[in-house]
This record gives C-alpha cells, structure tokens and sequence, in this order.
C-alpha cells in the first residue's frame, strides 16, 4: 500500500492487525477482549440509536432504513449486528485481509454488507454519506486523530451520529489498559496499544466542533472480573464512549 503523506493511515497499525486478522472470530483467541466488550457497546449503540431516531429497541429489524458505516471495521464484529437488525452497513478497513475475512464470514452467516478495504478519507471523497459512523477502537491507531475524524464527521448527515470508543490518555489507563491488559495479563497482544496515541476525550471536541457536531453522550466502560463481563460507568479515566449529532 501507498501512504499519502497526508492520511490517517498508521502503516505499521495495518500491518499488526492485518497478521492477527484469522483470529477475528475467535472468542478464545487473540481479539478475545473485544468478543467481551462487545455486548455493552452493542447494547449502548442500539439504545442511543433507537432513541435518536424514535425507534422501538425491541423490534428485531430497529435498523431498517438506516444507513452505517463501521469505520475500521476489523473482521465485521460490529457490522455484522447492525446488519442483522435491518441497517444497511458499509464496513471499510484500510487492511484487504480484514476486509476478505469479514466477507467471507458474513456470506457464511447470510448477510449482505459492503465491505470495502478503503480509508475513510477515500469514502468521503467518493461522496458517501451515512445515518451513522461507528468509529469504534480506531483513534487509538490512526496516524492523524484530527484529519481522521474531520473525513469521518464529513460523511454524517444532518441529524446523523458518530459513535466513538476509546482509551484514555490517563496514568490510569496506562497501568490498566497496557500494563495490566498487555504485560501481565495477557489479554492482549504486547504493543497493541502506545501510550502516546492514546486520545483524550478534550482532543476529540475540537475536530467535532470545527465539523458541526455536538457530543451529546458520553460514559466510561469498565471490566467488572467477578461478573466476567464490561458495564457502562461514570469513570472515562480508561475506556470510554462518546456520541455526537451532526446539526442539522
């Protein structure tokens, strides 16, 4: 791949989930955080967006009508529960070996979803525009947090949302997210996450702000070890979300 010298793409990020990209659908293997973390973020997308656009959160197809992009969207883990309650989702990631193994999974689970090893400056150039970006654990790894979510933002509509997940930039989530999670746990692979590119949240207002969006939610996630399980939390000290409307 050739990288613009102006871009979001981190080559080197590329590179590390590209090798790790056969394990995306195994609950016990190398993504096996993520396959945790899942049911909270999944839960907290659906309950925002059904409110956003007065949606029943217990109808099995909520999402009819509306149109996603999963903006680094790795093997599809997120994509694919979009699709499954009625979106119709794009899921663009700059690594084509991600990209083939969400395509085949999905086929295998008889979903259709355009995924496209694309970097979210190519979609906005192509003009695409969506009802709602999921930009889910990907700040973390861009090569330019600004420019990437400026060509983000850019493809939310009037009255849209952008969904962010993160980690902190905290002598907190330093100790826990890397240290504990990388080192000596092992829940991850060392070297995923560098402190330096973490993101605060204060550094995502400004792009958003200069984009016409507005934060209008924001929680902390945290892992509880007796439950086995991630729970949304006032603490944005280590992981946390954030939602934001695009003004109409």
């Amino acid at each position: 791949m050739s990288i613009p010298e102006d871009t979001t793409i981190d080559a080197a990020e590329v590179e590390r989930f590209s090798a790790m990209a056969a394990e995306w659908w195994d609950p016990t293997g190398k993504f096996k955080p993520l396959h945790k973390f899942n049911p909270v973020r999944l839960e907290y997308i659906k309950r925002q967006v059904c409110s956003q656009f007065e949606r029943d959160f217990n109808d099995t197809q909520a999402f009819k009508g509306l149109r996603f992009l999963d903006i680094g969207c790795g093997g599809g883990l997120l994509s694919e529960p979009m699709a499954r309650l009625g979106a119709e989702v794009v899921g663009a990631d700059p690594s084509t070996t991600n990209v083939e193994i969400a395509s085949i999974h999905a086929r295998q689970s008889g979903l259709d979803i355009d995924y496209r090893p694309v970097t979210a400056e190519e979609l906005r150039a192509q003009g695409e525009t969506f009802d709602v970006v999921l930009n889910m654990e990907v700040v973390e790894h861009v090569a330019n947090v600004d420019l990437f979510i400026t060509e983000c933002a850019g493809m939310v509509r009037p009255g849209g949302l952008m969904f962010i997940a993160t980690i902190n930039r905290t002598l907190k989530a330093w100790g826990l997210a890397i240290v504990a999670a990388e080192q000596i746990l092992r829940w991850l692979p060392r070297g995923t996450h560098q402190y330096e590119k973490l993101v605060t949240p204060e550094e995502l207002y400004q792009p958003l702000a200069k984009s016409n969006m507005t934060v209008i939610d924001s929680t902390g996630v945290f892992y509880n070890p007796i439950q086995d399980r991630w729970n949304l939390s006032r603490d944005m000290d280590v992981n946390y979300m954030m939602l934001a409307r695009k003004d109409s």
